[in-house]
Parts: C-alpha cells; structure tokens; sequence
C-alpha cells in the first residue's frame, strides 16, 4: 500500500532515526516445539504508562502447523528513502514471517489495529522453490527495489545452495532469485549490505540436513558447519570474494553492518571454536581493494562440573559462550552479544572498531548457572539471551531465549522454557539493568517459545540508510 508522503517511522539517516520516538509494541515470533498447534506473532506493550506494559496484548495464531517461525522483519523501511529508490511511498505495514522448517512465508498486516495483525497471504513452498529455487527461508531484509529472503535449502529436497529470494514490494509475490553468479558460494544464512558502495555481505551456517535435528557433533568437529563469509556486487548480483576466518572457527552467523551509509565495515558473531569452545566477533572491512577479516573480541568458554553438562558437552567439561546472536546500536557505538550457552549479553563499545571495550554484562539463565531474572529470584531460568534487539534510540534492549527447537533440546534438555526480558541502557555508563516490570514468560506465551523480537517503528537490526 502507498502513501501520498513517506512513512513517519522512516528516516534518511540513523542520526535522525536514533531520535525516534519510543516504541510502544513488540512483535515477537512464538512456535510450537511439537508442532501439533499453529505458531503465533505476540504482540507486547513496551509502553512504561500503560497499565498492560510487559503483557501479551495481541495474539496472531498462523493458519497451518510445523511452521517453527523464525526471523521475520518488515516490508518497508528507510531503505526506501534511498535516492534510487523505486518505490518511495511504501509504508511499514507488513510483517514478512517465514518458516523455517515449512517453507511458508507468511504476510501479516499490522493495520489497522497494531495489536490484532491478520494473515493476509501465505506463500506455499511450491511458489517460492519454482520462482526462486529455495526452500527453508531464514532471514528478512526491506531493501529499496524489493523484499530480500534468505534461504538455508535448495528445492525438491535438494540441500543447496541456499541464496536470496526478492519478492515483490506491493504483490508480495516471488520474482526470482537474486544471484545472477554465485561464485563459489552454497551455505547460507544472513545476509546485510553497504548501499551506497553497492556491497552485500553474506554468511553461512549449515544445509537444512546439517541443522534441522540438532548440531551434529561429526560434522562440527569435522569443521564442516560454515567457516567463511563472501562479498557480492549489489548492482550486479556477482559474487567478488570468498573471506575464510579458518575452518576452526564454526558457523559465522548473524552479519551488523555500520549503520553510517558511508562506513564500509561491520560485524560478524561466530558461534564456536571447535579448538577451545571459545565464541569470537570478527570485524570485516577494507583492505586497499580487496576485504579483510579481523577478529575482534575473543569470548572464553567457562569450566563447568560435567555432571552438570548436557550430553553434548559431557566430554569437554566446559560451557561455551555460543554467540547466537548480535546487535549494534544505530548510532554504531555499541554492540550487543549474545552468549546464549554461558546465559550472558555482553555489551562493548566499539567506537574504535579495531578495539572493542567491554562496558556492560546482564546473566541470565545459562546452561549451567540458570541465573533467575532479579525481579523474579526464585525462577531458576532455561535458555539464555538469544536474539537480541536495541530500540532505535539505544536506551532499551530485549533478548528472548530460544535459538532452534532442536538445538533447544540438545543445551538444555530438561526443558527450555520461554521468557524474555527487558534491559535499561544507562546512559551515563553504558550498563545495562534488566526492568523489574517486564518480563513476560512461561503462560504468558501459551506454552510456545519465543524467538526474534521486532519493534513498532523499526529497530537497531531493522532499517539501512542512504544518508549520514
């Protein structure tokens, strides 16, 4: 749908977006572990006046089962403010909701009541594997001339290569894939991109078969799991350069760009060490004309009793950070990591890119610690922060706790539960202090987990800008 002026919500540059009015819902992914009932979008209050702030207030249920939603994100957003944009008038209205394990990917309009979104198109996997060639859609990104969609699988079963999918902006249909020539390219899993330097960044974790009932211990101490990351020309949708970090260091997942359009670096979270346990957070950026990967910041595994370890980890009688998941402030000053295994988010000021300084850290939950939320001290927690996400003004930080149902299963076996949490940045020191009032979990969710978060108005890993 188009507007006769563009989207209030979108802003032609992060400097304006980080002034943003607050958000005042939250639009969470919940699913069924079991698939036996249909997965759900919540919606929660994040408004701190309102007498239902931290509640589940709107409740989408999906119209199939065994969808397992995952990450999702919206239509439109300030990309579309960009000066070649062709479709300027877009608004933020649609939540493009994939499933990870049915291939589904599902359109739900959040107008004209944001707390009651409806289904308003499914797309079958039939359509997105004859249009596209993908199957298992992972991640959404609103790029200025389309609907980017990742995918992990190939179609008919096929493993690979995963790639890009472009839907249509108003149709919502499926125009193809986005490679014209992949190079040597076949996992997949996020994908970001510098626009005005007409750069995408893609990274990889595994093939459907590879992640879809667990981690398998052969392949990743095989060092099979993904273990590079690849820059394409966005113009030309030619593959340039394939960046291997070194196959010890296993699944490069989640990709945070600097939001500063005329940046040309970013961030990249690996999940583990098959050497050490440890996690890492590697910096890309440019090497005269070529790109280069630094790593960063090195995250120690923790020694831990193995009687207290899941089977996995029995053998190593440590817990592992797991980095799943990171985020940076739209200001580009903080990023945000999540160490799901260890039940930390570790917060570093990364001013200086090179040299990131720690300045805040939140437990909660763990593999072994099961730190409770302070507001609630006598609720051991399961999971750990997972996805995380950072209101546009970089004062409010949300984390939920589960990363796979079936890599749920295998870290915390005796049940992962479901919860997730509000932080408070302090913006004298940067720390962080999770909210005493918010912390919906368990019931709230009507027994579904709960996994990617996106905010009313976009967020800190929903928008691109064309102007600094």
């Amino acid at each position: 749908m188009s507007r006769w002026t563009p989207d209030p919500s979108f802003y032609p540059s992060p400097r304006e977006a980080a002034t943003a009015p607050a958000e005042k819902l939250a639009y969470v992914a919940a699913f069924d572990r079991t698939a036996q009932r249909p997965d759900a979008i919540a919606v929660l209050d994040t408004d701190p006046d309102s007498g239902s702030y931290g509640q589940v207030v709107g409740w989408t249920e999906l119209p199939h089962t065994g969808d397992e939603l995952h990450h999702f994100g919206w239509n439109a957003c300030s990309s579309a403010l960009c000066p070649t944009a062709p479709h300027p008038h877009v608004e933020r209205r649609y939540l493009i909701v994939p499933g990870l394990r049915s291939s589904r990917v599902h359109v739900i309009d959040t107008q004209p009541d944001p707390r009651q979104p409806r289904v308003v198109k499914v797309i079958a996997p039939e359509e997105l594997a004859k249009r596209a060639g993908y199957s298992r859609p992972h991640t959404v990104h609103c790029g200025p001339d389309g609907i980017y969609l990742s995918a992990l699988g190939g179609v008919d079963g096929e493993e690979g290569p995963g790639g890009i999918a472009v839907l249509d902006h108003a149709t919502f249909e499926v125009r193809g894939a986005w490679e014209a020539d992949r190079g040597p390219q076949f996992l997949a899993y996020d994908f970001w991109w510098h626009y005005n330097h007409d750069v995408l960044v893609t990274s990889e974790w595994g093939t459907p078969s590879m992640i879809e009932d667990g981690i398998v211990g052969e392949l990743l101490l095989g060092r099979r799991y993904g273990h590079a990351i690849h820059f394409w020309d966005l113009a030309k949708r030619r593959h340039v350069q394939r960046v291997d970090l070194g196959d010890q260091y296993q699944m490069p997942l989640e990709l945070r760009p600097a939001h500063d359009p005329t940046k040309t670096y970013g961030f990249v979270g690996v999940v583990i060490s098959v050497e050490d346990l440890s996690a890492s957070i590697w910096l890309w950026h440019r090497d005269g004309d070529a790109w280069a990967v630094t790593k960063v910041i090195d995250i120690p595994a923790e020694p831990a009793d193995p009687a207290d370890l899941p089977d996995l980890l029995k053998p190593f009688g440590a817990v592992p950070p797991l980095v799943t998941d990171i985020d940076l402030s739209v200001d580009d000053r903080f990023l945000h990591v999540s160490c799901w295994g260890t039940g930390e988010l570790l917060r570093y000021d990364v001013t200086d890119p090179f040299h990131p300084v720690r300045v805040g850290s939140v437990r909660l939950g763990g593999i072994v610690a099961r730190t409770p939320h302070p507001g609630f001290p006598d609720e051991p927690l399961s999971g750990g922060p997972q996805m995380v996400e950072v209101s546009r003004d970089g004062r409010r930080v949300y984390v939920s706790n589960s990363l796979y149902g079936s890599w749920d299963d295998q870290f915390y076996p005796d049940g992962v539960g479901a919860w997730l949490a509000k932080l408070d940045v302090d913006p004298e020191t940067g720390g962080l202090t999770p909210d005493p009032r918010f912390f919906p979990r368990g019931e709230d969710f009507r027994g579904l987990r709960v996994h990617q978060t996106r905010l009313q108005g976009g967020d800190a890993s929903s928008d691109s800008y064309c102007f600094p």
